[in-house]
């Protein structure tokens, strides 16, 4: 990849590291509050990781595409749709492993029935084909209008189609009935009080548009070059994306659980503005060390190191320590995480949400190393 910028490498791999972070605290209930997820409105730390690596997404693509344009529309296509399949099998069969469960005290096989079809990984397949159909036959300031435009008719679309007094609500939403008519109840994430799917069909469509406002700004960061003109130039787009944002939040409110447009032109901003800061203290500045290299490690693997962080505590869930019986003289089985978590580090401070802190952060290191050795080795799993 010609003119490669470590930063934007850097900032993929912080992306990816903040997301092991926060899907693997010890305990969901016992997070520090900047890790843990908005209700329903709002937007907290951990509510920029997603958004941030479909952007990242984008960013990488302003790089691959344009060469990959030039050949013909047939290489093209089929490039784009069979790593879009690959990436979307991967999340399915993520969602499914490790294939067997604990029923009765008897490990059965894990029902295709009941297993959720969408996913992180099933959106960024379908934000990242769908975004690259719209780079192909469009560019420059009609790729941005078409962005503009598809968020401007998913508010509408929420507004007008929403349910009740509250479009935007969990029960208002409008999307949750398509998103069950197309793949059933039964492959539909339950996690909140209703059956709800925060990574379903509908929603995925103003998630395209992160992509694509990723792949214009890493366009502009190429043909400006690195220096402080295009630094201040796109910094000023994301001070503006941001306060666009939050003006448009004022009437359709930041939801990250349905992908609200204000929230992705708020969240872009953002993104928009830690990359030139790292532009500017890595590219510019030139200050390269051990933490550029810590994140540059998974930056380089990202997609490999999200999928075994995700594979291996499902696989780990099925080993079944004896940790006594309940009030109720049940017995209480723990995996070796669990175990870990409740025995040794939650009990190390006085305050639970630093022995769940520590738990991330040891399995954060876990992967690290898993990166690290493919890092050194220079082994680069792509798909």
């Amino acid at each position: 990849m010609k003119n490669r910028y470590l930063s934007l490498d850097v900032f993929r791999g912080a992306t990816v590291a903040l997301m092991i972070l926060v899907n693997n605290p010890g305990s969901f209930t016992e997070m520090y509050s900047p890790l843990a997820h908005a209700h329903w409105e709002g937007c907290t730390f951990a509510d920029l990781v997603f958004p941030f690596f479909l952007f990242a997404v984008g960013n990488a693509m302003a790089f691959a595409l344009p060469s990959l344009k030039e050949k013909s529309r047939t290489v093209f296509f089929v490039k784009i749709f069979k790593r879009a399949i690959i990436i979307f099998i991967i999340g399915l069969l993520l969602n499914w492993s490790p294939f067997v469960k604990w029923e009765h005290d008897q490990l059965i096989f894990k029902a295709w029935q009941n297993v959720r079809i969408f996913g992180v990984l099933q959106r960024i397949a379908i934000c990242y084909f769908f975004a690259s159909l719209l780079i192909y036959f469009f560019d420059g300031i009609k790729l941005l209008l078409i962005s503009l435009f598809l968020l401007a008719l998913y508010w509408l679309m929420c507004y007008s189609l929403g349910e009740g007094s509250a479009p935007y609500s969990l029960e208002g939403f409008f999307g949750t009935n398509i998103d069950i008519q197309l793949v059933g109840l039964d492959h539909i994430y339950k996690g909140n009080k209703i059956p709800f799917d925060p990574e379903g069909l509908v929603s995925t469509l103003p998630a395209i548009t992160q992509v694509i406002f990723g792949y214009i700004a890493g366009r502009i960061i190429i043909s400006k070059g690195k220096n402080y003109a295009m630094i201040t130039r796109l910094n000023f787009i994301g001070m503006l994306l941001i306060a666009a944002g939050a003006i448009w939040a004022l009437f359709f409110p930041l939801i990250k659980n349905i992908w609200s447009s204000s929230y992705v032109i708020y969240t872009t901003g953002i993104a928009v503005v830690v990359i030139c800061i790292l532009i500017f203290l890595i590219e510019l500045k030139n200050l390269k060390g051990a933490a550029t290299t810590f994140f540059d490690v998974f930056g380089k693997n990202a997609l490999f190191i999200f999928v075994i962080s995700g594979l291996l505590p499902r696989v780990l869930n099925i080993i079944r320590i004896d940790a006594g019986v309940n009030d109720k003289g049940e017995k209480i089985f723990l995996s070796p995480q669990g175990w870990m978590y409740k025995y040794v580090l939650r009990g190390i401070s006085e305050n639970p949400q630093f022995g769940s802190f520590l738990y991330s952060l040891l399995f954060l290191m876990l992967f690290w190393t898993i990166g690290y050795v493919l890092y050194r080795k220079k082994i680069y799993i792509k798909v």
